[in-house]
């Protein structure tokens, strides 16, 4: 869902010649020969190379950047890690970092008084916006002509006293993320690495979720985030699993490829932003205005849900905020300082915050912007002054030295050594969509090693697709230890065999290292057998839950041929739709066909391997979940399945039939009795849902959008479908929607 953006075509100046520099989007690209020495560039060499977005401006500071991936080297980086402090000292740089929900506005006002009014000019700025487009198209085909707009109107809002290069952007739908650091430090930046995550339904969608872009500013690693968390008061649960799902999915390739992706918590530096939706409790709207009014902001923090969470320890676990001294950001009508008016009436929030880990930080200020009134929020800015690792060439070179000395009178020969703690692994009961994870600790001899699991004969990966390791490979100084994690993860790739049985819960994987011997780790366990990843036909023979029977039985039944039409074999006449699919139909017609932005917000992860559970042992008078869990939860169901309702046959014929409604339901007449069945039900589903779309607030763009690229599935199984073919299968479900099918 990612949409990331830079380049050449932003290289443009401010009106006033206090140019805005290029994106360098292959920073820390550039392949030093080796450690020694290191040369400075010439101003005038930097001031050209920043100028042109195809030269790359090379990183002459962070001396562990080299290419060369020898033991060796990584044995000298090692070294150097751990003597960091012999070479370097710290130096203080001033950094911006502001966020701002735009409500899907195009820019109206000059930034400046939230950029850089009433401050030095920062050595960086970390602008980071939410809700840049909040239009279907964005949605769903990511383009948006807001980036540019917002990208010209932050780059004129700069310090008028200084000239910044543009490091990097990144985009998550509306999510977008601006790196600008000064002129003069260009050089001094590395490794710039940029991702995103979407936590939104089905834990993808990017209308939820966090970018992040990662850097090395001279010696000294920073990791910068922007997030847009779950909404509504009542959703905290939600927002704490958001934060939880970027921090783990978030993750940045290293410049040495055989080092494991780096995660946010790895950088020594994190400044988190955004719309965290954290609202205040407990207090009617009328209480919480007159607080503000009284400007007892301590009263009212007091009830601040982010502030309880992280009491809790259920989120932002070591980080720090400033006091709050401005009064709630959200929410505002639009155009000017009035609380909301709307019907809804929303209780101002602190909604919009600036959170920050690591050593050496100083927050200068903490402030909102209440001079800006695009939006029904205001931006919020906090200026910092960030210690940063800088090198003292002379004592570099002198600790080097040092290191290639001892390094010398190493023996060549010697062969490495580890012990594992483990090596043996059982997960037992491993069910669809729950992680399962063992760990066992590698402890190194007392010689320096690299170790890395290895394919076995004849196979593409180390392991089997449901498993893998944490990390993969890695290197051990003498007498050090490391924690490996196996995590066990099955999903609708790795389903539909292991229901079957064609794939069991074994491997052996091979931990190899380098100059030494291989280590054979067994790994074993069982799976309970899931209405996930099953096929249709599947399910609609079987009468009862998937739990209650045998393993043979299913296993005929999931390798049993789709019939285009009865074939008269001597099976029970199989049931029109699978039971399960009825089971979460019925639930949301019952409960939720009023339910506001049902299939838009996503449910609760403990809650969806409830409704697993519940319609895999067919105890659905036991289910008890959200009506946005169980949406979500149908929404994976007909992901998971390995034939889509449309038939993978007809895919291409759908797309050409698209717009003709006689001609797509002759195709429908074509497919099996069990997907023409369910294709008509949910059709008859939706439709009812349409009707109540001034509670639900629903439309048929929306819902084919959604349901297109989950019945309309490419049988080449292309991820990122060219928007002609997503909008070709959003046209063929909408058709559907306002007529019969």
């Amino acid at each position: 869902m990612a949409a990331e953006r830079g380049g050449s075509s932003f290289d443009e100046s401010r009106p006033d010649g206090k140019g805005l520099l290029v994106d360098q989007s292959s920073w820390g690209q550039d392949k030093p020969e080796n450690l020694l020495p290191r040369q400075n560039k010439s101003k005038s060499e930097i001031t050209d190379m920043v100028r042109s977005s195809t030269i790359t401006v090379s990183d002459k500071a962070h001396i562990l950047s080299m290419q060369k991936f020898g033991l060796r080297d990584t044995i000298v980086k090692s070294h150097l890690m751990q003597k960091e402090e012999d070479y370097t000292y710290i130096q203080d740089f001033r950094f911006f970092v502001g966020t701002y929900n735009v409500n899907g506005q195009s820019p109206k006002e000059c930034l400046q008084p939230w950029l850089s009014h009433g401050i030095q000019a920062p050595d960086v700025y970390c602008v980071g916006f939410q809700e840049l487009d909040l239009s279907k198209e964005a949605f769903f085909f990511h383009d948006t002509p807001k980036e540019e707009e917002w990208f010209k109107a932050v780059s004129e809002g700069l310090h008028p006293d200084a000239k910044y290069a543009k490091v990097k952007l990144i985009r998550l739908v509306g999510i977008m993320l601006l790196l600008y650091v000064k002129q003069e430090h260009a050089a001094y930046i590395s490794e710039v690495e940029a991702e995103t995550v979407g936590t939104g339904i089905m834990g993808r969608m990017g209308n939820k979720g966090g970018v992040a872009i990662r850097f090395q500013f001279h010696n000294t690693s920073i990791c910068v985030v922007n997030s847009h968390l779950a909404a509504h008061t009542e959703e905290y649960e939600r927002r704490n699993q958001d934060y939880k799902d970027i921090c783990s999915r978030m993750q940045f390739r290293q410049v040495d490829p055989s080092l494991p992706p780096l995660t946010i918590s790895k950088h020594d530096v994190i400044l988190w932003l955004g719309d965290l939706n954290y609202r205040i409790e407990e207090l009617d709207v009328e209480k919480v205005k007159k607080l503000i009014e009284e400007k007892a902001f301590q009263t009212l923090y007091a009830n601040d849900q982010l502030r309880a969470q992280v009491a809790a320890k259920a989120v932002f676990e070591g980080f720090n905020e400033g006091e709050l001294t401005f009064q709630p950001t959200y929410k505002y009508d639009t155009g000017s300082d009035d609380w909301d008016t709307s019907d809804k009436c929303r209780a101002p929030a602190w909604c919009d915050r600036v959170l920050w880990k690591g050593k050496n930080i100083t927050q200068l200020s903490y402030q909102s912007h209440m001079a800006l009134k695009t939006s029904d929020h205001k931006p919020v800015s906090s200026v910092f002054d960030i210690g940063v690792r800088v090198v003292n060439e002379e004592l570099y070179r002198k600790t080097l030295e040092e290191i290639v000395r001892s390094l010398d009178k190493m023996e060549n020969d010697s062969i490495p050594s580890v012990s594992l703690s483990k090596r043996e692994f059982c997960f037992q009961n491993v069910k669809y969509m729950q992680l399962q994870i063992e760990s066992f600790t590698i402890r190194n001899g007392q010689v320096p090693c690299q170790f890395e699991f290895i394919n076995k004969p004849d196979e593409e990966s180390y392991c089997k697709q449901w498993l893998s390791a944490n990390p993969s490979r890695g290197f051990l100084l003498p007498d050090s230890a490391i924690e490996i994690e196996l995590e066990l993860f099955v999903n609708k790739t790795t389903a539909t065999k292991l229901n079957s049985g064609e794939d069991k819960i074994e491997d052996i994987l091979v931990l190899h290292l380098d100059r030494g011997k291989d280590y054979f780790l067994s790994v074993s366990g069982n799976y309970l057998p899931s209405c996930f990843g099953s096929p249709i036909h599947t399910l609609c023979y079987m009468k009862e839950p998937i739990l209650d029977l045998p393993l043979e039985s299913i296993r005929e039944l999931t390798l049993m041929q789709l019939q285009t039409e009865d074939d008269g074999s001597q099976l029970e006449r199989p049931m029109d739709i699978p039971k399960e699919l009825l089971m979460m139909v019925d639930y949301l017609y019952r409960n939720a066909i009023q339910q506001e932005d049902l299939f838009q917000q996503p449910g609760l992860r403990l809650e969806f391997e409830h409704i697993r559970d519940c319609l895999d042992t067919g105890m659905i008078d036991t289910l008890s979940a959200s009506n946005h869990s169980i949406a979500e939860a149908l929404l994976l169901f007909l992901e998971s399945l390995p034939e889509p309702v449309i038939c993978y046959s007809v895919y291409h014929n759908c797309l050409e039939c698209s717009g003709n409604l006689t001609a797509s339901k002759q195709v429908i007449a074509t497919l099996p009795a069990c997907h023409r069945n369910v294709f008509i039900y949910l059709m008859a589903f939706l439709q009812e849902l349409l009707k109540n779309s001034a509670k639900n607030h629903l439309d048929g763009n929306i819902l084919a959008s959604i349901f297109g690229s989950l019945l309309l599935r490419n049988p080449a199984g292309h991820q990122k479908l060219e928007v002609a073919e997503k909008k070709k299968a959003q046209e063929f479900i909408h058709q559907f929607l306002c007529n019969s099918p």
